[in-house]
């Protein structure tokens, strides 16, 4: 009874040790990226269109859905501040709804592809041989087509819809994290915590997710911050080529093939929609930028 106390408290104080180790290092994070404005207006911004698709149909001042047949094709003013649709639909609130559609479809297929190439990466770094350049001549394969291209391959053959949109986005997400995830699990199995893992007698899998896959995770969330912006854009052609959204949903990529049609008498359907998609993949860049910077010890 006295030694499982005595390890009771050991176990409370290697805890309360570690505590304040990683409350300084979130603390040494934070300030290193602060410094960072670029990084950190784009966390900004990105933060508000998360927020606006989260409660956007709360707080619009139009229903997306909502004709208004007095005010076809009207450009920005007080009453519509980024104009109407050719039925009268309120494009700013159109949008602002339309940002959970684009964000959720995006979000998840790169969520999809990072956790195939994740693994792909670990299994192809840490077993190599011939594993290793199965799979790595896989992900050459995909990698010979260019992302878009490959995304309507894949859409064209399985059918159009949104659900086969992030399928489609997330089978172009495999390669990348796979080739990142590979390289990042070579470097770290050599690294002597592991090599003691291995001479201690550990299973295989419990060294490569327990000792391997935590190394590699810095490399992982800089590339999905990265593919997040590079999935909006894909889905977005996508709904823009007629193979993801309904014409009639308020998806950004939708709403810029509609807006096409009326280029020389409604300019703004095309170019609110496009602005957003521009500066939404552009804020996940220089985010992406700005953690690669700051996980970087060579930056600092």
């Amino acid at each position: 009874m006295a030694q499982t106390n005595t390890n009771l408290d050991q176990n409370k104080f290697a805890a309360a040790e570690e505590l304040p180790k990683a409350q300084s290092k979130v603390k040494e994070f934070t300030k290193k990226f602060m410094k960072r404005k670029t990084a950190v207006v784009s966390l900004v911004f990105i933060l508000f269109i998360v927020l606006m698709a989260i409660i956007a149909p709360l707080v619009v001042p139009y229903a997306p859905d909502q004709p208004d047949y007095t005010a076809l094709l009207q450009g920005p003013s007080s009453a519509h501040i980024w104009g109407t649709d050719e039925f009268g639909q309120d494009v700013f609130s159109r949008l602002m709804v339309g940002s959970r559609l684009s964000l959720s479809c995006a979000l998840i297929a790169t969520v999809i592809g990072t956790a195939g190439g994740v693994i792909l990466g670990l299994i192809a770094g840490f077993y190599g041989g011939f594993v290793d350049s199965l799979i790595m001549r896989c992900c050459d394969v995909l990698f010979a087509f260019p992302d878009i291209l490959l995304a309507i391959a894949v859409v064209a053959i399985i059918g159009p819809g949104m659900v086969n949109v992030m399928i489609a986005v997330a089978v172009f997400t495999v390669p990348s994290f796979a080739r990142i995830i590979r390289s990042a699990t070579i470097s770290v199995k050599q690294s002597l915590y592991v090599e003691v893992a291995r001479s201690l007698g550990c299973k295989n899998s419990r060294i490569l997710f327990v000792h391997v896959f935590p190394g590699t995770i810095q490399s992982m969330i800089v590339n999905f911050t990265m593919r997040i912006g590079t999935a909006i854009l894909a889905a977005s052609s996508l709904s823009f080529l007629g193979f993801g959204a309904n014409v009639t949903e308020p998806d950004w990529g939708a709403m810029l093939s509609l807006g096409r049609n009326y280029l020389n008498t409604a300019p703004h359907m095309v170019l609110f929609p496009g602005i957003l998609i521009f500066l939404t993949v552009l804020a996940f860049n220089l985010l992406g930028d700005g953690l690669r910077d700051t996980l970087d010890p060579k930056m600092n």
